[in-house]
């Protein structure tokens, strides 16, 4: 249970893990001093959120316009579910879907994200214009930091426990998450930084998928828990991005409502970029969360 107490109880066992400094967000070589919005766009129908699916090209970017258009500072555009039982996309079918959207994102102005784990895609995304790469693997990382620093784009280097996001691993649940986090993005910030990489940010992977998280209260509890910690992980002096949750289970029909009460759970925790389905619920959240205080 969230309460004033256990909050408090919170901040006094970890106070100078809140305090320490962390590298800003960096998009477009613009820095962000306020909590920053990652807008979502999956151009795969298997994706579960299906709000966020454009069925073409056309509906990626007029998708992608109205985000930027609520509050968005990025939009993140995958071609490949990380949900268990999503079609793989090979890398050649990804950069078709992905290039055309990126690239008239671009020349309107729009800084974009492009999500995937596959080195030829890295490249294709980077060539057409995306300015922010989601990394969701581990192999073939030498290779895909090379090329984030050729193109000096920003690195968000996401938890996975296999390869790839989509090798389905499980997760330590009876035991406090965020040491074994910290070892993990310790060595891939120090191997980000000696490809050249100078921005980076960090992402737990809270919305990914794991074989152990199936009981829909388990998985939100988890999630919760992480997002609650994220600023433990500011130790590490790079900003953090928190895929936020749609706990369908405990919003039911109110889901889309879901991810702006998440808002405030990741506000309090100390994440700097927030990756949502639903913008303008999460911009207004923000800007009352800024009013108040």
């Amino acid at each position: 249970m969230i309460s004033l107490e256990s909050l408090s109880n919170l901040y006094l066992q970890h106070s100078q893990a809140l305090n320490a400094p962390v590298a800003p967000v960096i998009i477009d070589g613009k820095q962000i001093d306020r909590t920053a919005i990652m807008a979502t766009v999956n151009l795969s129908t298997d994706s579960t959120y299906r709000e966020s699916i454009a069925v073409n090209t056309e509906a990626a970017i007029r998708k992608s316009r109205v985000y930027f258009a609520q509050g968005a500072d990025l939009i993140d555009i995958g071609a490949e579910s990380t949900t268990a039982k999503a079609s793989r996309v090979i890398a050649q079918n990804q950069i078709n879907q992905l290039v055309p959207v990126i690239e008239q994102l671009a020349a309107d102005s729009i800084p974009v994200s492009a999500e995937t784990y596959e080195p030829e895609v890295v490249k294709a995304c980077l060539r057409a214009g995306a300015k922010v790469l989601n990394f969701t693997g581990a192999a073939h990382e030498e290779e895909i930091l090379d090329l984030a620093s050729e193109f000096k784009a920003t690195v968000i280097l996401c938890y996975v426990g296999g390869a790839n996001v989509r090798e389905i691993t499980n997760l330590e649940l009876d035991q406090d998450p965020i040491p074994s986090l910290q070892d993990y993005f310790a060595k891939r910030i120090e191997t980000a930084l000696k490809h050249g990489v100078k921005n980076i940010m960090i992402d737990p992977g809270m919305g990914f998928y794991y074989g152990n998280l199936v009981d829909p209260l388990t998985r939100v509890r988890h999630q919760t828990n992480v997002i609650l910690n994220s600023f433990r992980l500011r130790e590490l002096g790079y900003p953090i991005c928190q895929a936020l949750p749609h706990a369908f289970n405990l919003f039911e029909d109110e889901f889309r409502t879901a991810e702006s009460f998440f808002a405030v759970i990741a506000t309090l925790g100390g994440v700097n970029l927030l990756r949502t389905h639903e913008v303008a619920r999460v911009q207004a959240v923000l800007r009352a969360i800024g009013s108040l205080t």
